[in-house]
């Protein structure tokens, strides 16, 4: 189970959010041990690109062999 607080790594492209793979986010919330999260994305200027819930299956866990990217988001 991924912890509150913990960055993660979008594993499916959200259109209707502007999220594609590869996004990095940080889960707010934990649903049902784990089954789902809250997840927020944010900019680099500290605003939110807006939080989503997702299953399990969307998303892993970042970790020390990640390396972020930037990208910029469409108008």
């Amino acid at each position: 189970m991924i912890a509150e607080h913990a960055s993660v790594v979008l594993l499916t492209e959200l259109p209707e959010s502007g999220l594609v793979t590869g996004d990095v986010g940080v889960v707010v919330h934990v649903y049902r041990a784990g089954e789902a999260y809250e997840v927020e994305f944010v900019r680099y200027d500290g605003t939110s690109s807006g939080t989503v819930t997702l299953k399990a299956a969307q998303i892993r866990a970042a970790g020390s062999k990640d390396v972020p990217h930037v990208r910029e988001l469409a108008a």
